[in-house]
């Protein structure tokens, strides 16, 4: 039965009908008589709460509110790469051409066009049995993905009757004929609709163990995620939030991106949309966007279609993991999408928990972040995918003990802290390398053993124990000074020094220096262990501090990262020998002085 009530009360978003005591919750329901997208949030009798995915301007008491049975869903099938959306899966090209620069009400669209042929290949044949969610075929959706048609997950199953052979075919054209159990015929198309809210199911959940490569040094070589891991990258305003995550989209080893704008400043967005088409994947010299997804809601859009971008993102990339990807989501910023969760509750009038967020904040993160995951998916072939989220966090004053922060610290693995002082200071990524912790360091150790080097972890392990002995040093410094230290510990804050310029930094901008291969890591690590330990013995040799830091190899060193391609790897090793060489040079002539 469809749900028929009449609008009593408009606030902003929120609308309150009467006459609703059919409808459902989180039912998508057409209110006013422009039929605006809505969704029923709360259910008193027969009144419903709404939240309203448009602009309610001029809406008034007495308009019309129709249920339309089913909860707020997105279209999933081909066609969906490349496109741009707003929060609830309207392709901002197509609102352009109907209402121009600024978004209309009551514009509806199709999330893909429903008329577009592609050249559909079967797997299966007459006679094969199929299950939810396994493949029927596949279609060619960009040059760099290829699109498996999947059986809804929920298909209960059966014999396939009749399949259509190789050729091109429209959305809407069935392209198989199924027989259940009980003989009841069903058809499958190239699409199917699937609720936001709703986590798509699998066969099994992975451990996380295969890094997710991003070719940022300070994230893959001292806090790694993992393919199926969560992050967050907090940071105050200027800090880089938006530049870190750009370059996790670009660069890392995924095979689809779904990039949520979420309640960020629009000329923010904007540059996010006007450069994304523009940049070329670095693999396959081919744009981009033929691996991309973006869903765009800004700051000045609808704040309840912000609430709902985020599941509409995550659920896009659910269905490309079930079809045996690497997903990667990155959500910028999931605080204004709480600040919308914070509006919405306040017009509903509910009871205010921290700084006036609702009480369910933590659980809706935890719905949000638990979605990651890499999983076996449903259905036949067998297949493996994964989604890894990463959200950025934007905190007011950079306070990290506001409550979206500390409510997402619960739920992610990865926390990429961002610090105003290096960022003031040109550091980027302005990663705080003290207050940054990876949960996935022991799960992802044994990748890079087996596929990198067998001394990674130790070499991280030294590496980083000279940065935590620089932060204690940095006291006694602002303290007494300098030279209250001995040439030991004086070493120390050389080598960290050298440690942050040469690894830690990272200009995204530089040919060579925006992306570094694992193996490239790696040895610059390594380089830089060496030359901590060689300095050392040459200390204890009789070597002079000030020998030590005008020796021409600290320059070659710190300049390494933009100056030697990962495509030059053995440049690498002669510094190497070129070092072994200064130091031993360096000792010799110690010894004569002496002598």
């Amino acid at each position: 039965m469809v749900a028929k009530g009449k609008i009593v009360w408009v606030s902003g978003p929120a609308v309150k009908a009467d006459g609703m005591s059919s409808a459902k919750m989180y039912e998508t329901v057409g209110v006013g008589d422009t039929k605006l997208i809505g969704e029923v949030l709360r259910l008193t009798g027969d009144t419903a709460f709404i939240q309203v995915y448009e602009s309610t301007s001029g809406l008034r008491p007495g308009e019309p509110v129709v249920g339309t049975g089913q909860p707020l869903s997105v279209l999933l099938g081909p066609g969906i790469i490349g496109k741009i959306y707003d929060g609830i899966q309207r392709p901002l090209d197509d609102i352009a051409q109907k209402s121009g620069a600024f978004i209309g009400r009551g514009i509806s669209t199709t999330p893909v066009p429903m008329d577009k042929k592609y050249k559909f290949s079967p797997l299966l044949k007459k006679g094969d049995s199929i299950a939810g969610g396994s493949i029927l075929g596949t279609v060619e959706e960009t040059p760099l993905l290829t699109h498996s048609i999947l059986v809804p997950p929920t298909h209960p199953g059966g014999e396939i009757t009749e399949i259509v052979g190789e050729g091109e075919y429209d959305l809407e054209h069935p392209v198989a004929y199924v027989k259940g159990k009980n003989s009841a015929k069903s058809e499958l198309k190239m699409y199917h609709k699937w609720p936001v809210r709703r986590p798509r199911p699998y066969t099994d959940r992975y451990d996380p163990t295969v890094p997710l490569i991003t070719g940022q040094r300070i994230i893959d070589t001292y806090f790694p995620i993992a393919k199926g891991g969560t992050g967050a990258i907090p940071g105050g305003f200027g800090t880089g939030k938006t530049v870190t995550l750009h370059q996790i989209a670009k660069w890392a080893d995924s095979k689809v991106v779904v990039y949520i704008g979420c309640g960020e400043r629009g000329n923010e967005m904007t540059e996010v949309l006007v450069e994304f088409p523009h940049l070329l994947d670095p693999r396959s010299g081919r744009p981009l966007m033929e691996r991309t997804v973006l869903v765009a809601n800004t700051s000045n859009m609808p704040v309840a279609a912000r609430e709902a971008s985020i599941y509409t993102g995550v659920t896009i990339a659910e269905y490309y993991r079930d079809m045996g990807f690497d997903v990667v989501l990155v959500a910028d910023s999931t605080s204004r999408w709480a600040e919308a969760l914070r509006e919405m509750s306040g017009r509903l009038e509910e009871m205010p928990a921290e700084e006036g967020y609702p009480s369910y904040l933590a659980s809706r993160l935890a719905e949000f972040y638990e979605r990651a995951g890499r999983v076996r998916a449903l259905g036949s072939p067998e297949r493996a995918g994964s989604v890894t989220i990463v959200g950025a966090v934007s905190p007011s004053g950079a306070d990290f003990t506001e409550p979206v922060t500390t409510h997402t610290i619960r739920f992610i693995k990865t926390f990429w802290a961002l610090d105003t002082r290096l960022a003031y200071s040109r550091h980027y990524p302005s990663i705080n390398w003290m207050q940054s912790y990876s949960g996935y360091l022991e799960d992802v150790s044994k990748w890079w053993k087996e596929n990198v080097s067998a001394d990674w972890y130790d070499l991280r392990a030294e590496s980083y124990h000279i940065l935590q002995r620089e932060d204690t040093l940095k006291e006694i410094v602002r303290l007494l000074g300098p030279e209250a230290l001995p040439d030991e510990e004086k070493l120390v804050l050389e080598v960290a020094r050298m440690i942050k310029i040469g690894i830690l930094q990272q200009n995204s901008f530089d040919k060579i220096d925006t992306y570094c291969s694992p193996e490239k890591q790696l040895k610059l690590v390594r380089l830089m262990v060496k030359f901590y330990k060689e300095s050392q013995n040459s200390l204890k040799g009789g070597k002079s501090l000030a020998d030590i830091r005008a020796m021409p190899i600290i320059t070659s060193l710190l300049k390494a990262k933009f100056e030697i391609p990962d495509d030059q790897m053995p440049k690498l090793d002669e510094l190497d020998r070129r070092m072994s060489e200064e130091f031993k040079g360096t000792l010799a002539r110690e010894v004569e002085v002496t002598v």
